[in-house]
């Protein structure tokens, strides 16, 4: 351990396998069917503007045909100017948003820099593919990760597979079950244009539109205030768009829909 240490890894996976390997996700075994007991968490929504990037998800974690939470938190700040969130089973990805967090604190304090947003979502994958036993087992976990690319001056979004495949993503994408009507709901409703609040009420669009038509996907419960959760990733770093804010947008959209179920429309050509 000690000749490990000085060494001086930028990577703290690396060096938790080394030392303690019983503690990465990837290390873990189960008895069979237990992934059918296992809490997942959708639907994943990012959107790019001219100064940033907005990350945004919905609170529902189910496990089979039962709501296991209502209020479950999917989208985290992954450090200063980049953004993660989380599909698949639900308190592995937790696990792995963690590790993620700290693994990027760690290259930093080590480096004396951060990693590139790319050398970022290039480090997710790894982890990712870490866990590739345990997603064969039924345990998958697949995040989408963006953020503000300090080099490019741009919001950049990367989505993965279950293998670690790390691919680009342009303007818009989605994760999750709900994924198919979230990003066929922004294929509609997207402008390049978007300034953030716009991109916010996009997206919250999406999500409300998944909700709609997939069970696992949970729409905004204005009883329990409970609301998705949004970040914002642009020069100034990564904020989360409060409650408050949420919530009249979240009624915006819930009084349209009242007019027009299906949602806005958009033009044909």
């Amino acid at each position: 351990m000690r000749e490990f240490l000085r060494a001086g890894t930028s990577s703290f996976s690396d060096f938790a396998g080394e030392v303690a390997p019983n503690v990465l996700p990837g290390s873990r075994t189960m008895t069979a069917g237990i992934a059918d007991l296992a809490p997942h968490g959708t639907t994943i929504v990012a959107a790019t503007f001219p100064g940033g990037v907005i990350v945004a998800g919905d609170r529902r974690a189910t496990m089979g045909n039962v709501i296991a939470q209502r209020d479950i938190q999917k989208v985290f700040p992954a450090d200063e100017f980049s953004v993660i969130g989380i599909a698949g089973a639900a308190g592995i990805a937790v696990e792995l948003v963690g590790l993620f967090q700290v693994e990027l604190e760690h290259y930093e304090k080590i480096e004396g820099a951060p990693l590139s947003l790319v050398g970022k979502a290039n480090r997710l994958a790894t982890m990712i593919r870490q866990n590739l036993g345990l997603a064969m087992q039924g345990l998958v976990v697949v995040p989408l990760f963006a953020g503000w690319d300090v080099a490019t001056e741009q919001g950049r979004i990367f989505s993965y597979d279950a293998t670690g495949g790390r691919y680009e993503e342009h303007a818009f994408f989605s994760v999750g079950s709900g994924s198919v009507f979230a990003r066929g709901a922004l294929k509609k409703l997207y402008r390049p244009d978007f300034d953030a609040p716009s991109a916010t009420l996009a997206v919250l669009q999406a999500l409300y539109d998944a909700a709609d038509d997939d069970s696992a996907t949970g729409g905004p419960d204005l009883a329990r205030r409970i609301f998705p959760v949004v970040l914002v990733a642009t020069a100034d770093g990564v904020q989360r768009v409060s409650d408050a804010q949420i919530e009249q947008m979240v009624e915006q959209v819930v009084a349209s829909r009242r007019q027009r179920p299906d949602g806005p429309g958009a033009p044909l050509t």
